[in-house]
């Protein structure tokens, strides 16, 4: 019983993360934790658009777990040019020190979720790269492209960037996004 206490009370450090990206109505950023719980909300009410059939446990779990790593990397906005490789290098050295807190049987399934999701070749982790891509965009189309305007970031790095995942994950929501994007381009919240 105490590994799981220890584990729980390590990963209360994501709510420690700071994100690119406020909450609605709030000067408040949100956090990574707060991130993840929403993005398996997402995941779970967009089931019905998934492009192949997914196990939504699954997709949910690999939901919870992605950030952990972000306890020692911190956030890096998603549009970031360059190291890449490293950060995720850092999140592994991470995810397995804290996945390691919890009996073997159970840190090694955890650490399972996280590397299927970073792998993305799986149905249920493109559905979760679908649902975590397209999150940040859908606070900044209600937040009048806020994190957008303060990062200077252009209209194409977000087709570029979150375009291919959700299209493979959820071409729904891609189709959903992409009209959007155009919107936000003219109102003049994308670069």
């Amino acid at each position: 019983m105490q590994n799981i206490v220890d584990f729980v009370l390590e990963i209360d450090k994501l709510k420690q993360v700071t994100r690119k990206t406020r909450v609605l109505n709030s000067d408040r950023y949100e956090n990574s934790a707060e991130h993840s719980w929403q993005i398996a909300l997402l995941a779970s009410s967009l089931a019905p658009y998934a492009v192949e059939a997914v196990n939504m446990d699954r997709v949910v779990a690999m939901l919870l777990v992605h950030d952990i790593g972000e306890i020692e990397t911190g956030d890096t906005i998603v549009y970031a040019e360059g190291g890449w490789e490293e950060r995720k290098a850092q999140e592994l050295a991470c995810v397995t020190r804290i996945f390691g807190m919890l009996p073997a049987e159970q840190g090694q399934r955890f650490l399972a979720l996280w590397n299927e999701f970073e792998s993305a070749e799986t149905a249920e982790a493109r559905f979760a790269h679908a649902a975590d891509r397209a999150m940040p965009v859908l606070l900044n189309l209600a937040n009048n492209g806020q994190s957008w305007r303060e990062n200077g970031i252009r209209h194409q790095q977000v087709v570029d960037r979150i375009g291919p995942p959700v299209r493979q994950g959820c071409p729904a929501l891609w189709d959903y996004l992409e009209g959007r994007l155009a919107m936000a381009k003219e109102k003049g919240w994308l670069a």
